[in-house]
């Protein structure tokens, strides 16, 4: 049986009085790809925030059977858990190679990242070619690349991925989810994934959530949640 790296259990979250989670429940397999699933205003983006304590919260939140809920969200990364928002986050006045290594200033192995550098550039040769340009001069697609590739230089154990094909073209968007379940394979890096493609992260997934005004209402292996015919209808478009 596969052990669970990340549990969410009865997770609540709040914007001042706000509630936008209500009892959500989860959990995200040592090595797998989970995804959460839901119209705009579901949840999803809260519950990738809570994890990383970005939001007040109530629950459980549980990383390597460590209660994390609460810590401090730079704590939370030093656990190696990178989130990778919507929007990118880049900074867009660095270079390309000043956001990699400012993204790995928590780590205390500094003699070895100059060696991920390279490695992150054998996943996105193009940041490689454009190492010296300003982030904010690069591509929409380059930029998500780039936001990915920052979150690489933690070593993460577990990535939340928030919308990574946001506004991108068709052809660039395939080739990011080629490279994350590249990243998957090879390194069993686990990935959260918060898609507005339904019909793409299921594919890639192998579990899926589904959210509706902050509560899970389905749930279960992507094969199966694809074949369900409400899932079908609201998401997939046939």
């Amino acid at each position: 049986m596969t052990t669970a790296l990340l549990e969410v259990e009865a997770l609540k979250a709040f914007y001042g009085t706000t509630q936008s989670l209500e009892n959500v429940s989860f959990k995200i397999a040592s090595g797998g790809i989970t995804t959460l699933l839901g119209a705009n205003g579901a949840g999803k983006t809260t519950t990738l925030r809570a994890i990383c304590n970005i939001v007040r919260t109530e629950g459980v939140i549980r990383f390597d059977g460590r209660d994390i809920r609460g810590m401090l969200t730079e704590d939370i990364a030093r656990l190696r858990i990178a989130h990778v928002p919507e929007g990118r986050g880049t900074f867009t006045a660095l270079t390309v190679e000043e956001n990699l290594r400012i993204a790995a200033y928590t780590r205390k192995d500094k003699a070895v990242v100059k060696g991920d550098l390279e490695r992150v550039f054998e996943y996105f040769p193009r940041l490689k070619e454009r190492m010296q340009q300003q982030a904010g001069t690069l591509s929409g697609g380059e930029q998500q690349m780039l936001a990915i590739a920052r979150a690489l230089m933690l070593r993460p154990r577990l990535m939340l991925l928030d919308e990574p094909s946001f506004g991108l073209a068709p052809l660039i968007v395939v080739e990011i989810f080629r490279i994350l379940q590249r990243i998957n394979d090879e390194e069993s890096v686990s990935i959260l994934l918060v898609e507005q493609n339904a019909a793409l992260a299921l594919n890639v997934a192998t579990q899926a959530y589904v959210l509706e005004s902050g509560r899970v209402v389905m749930s279960g292996p992507s094969s199966v949640v694809k074949e369900d015919e409400n899932i079908r209808r609201s998401y997939l478009g046939y």
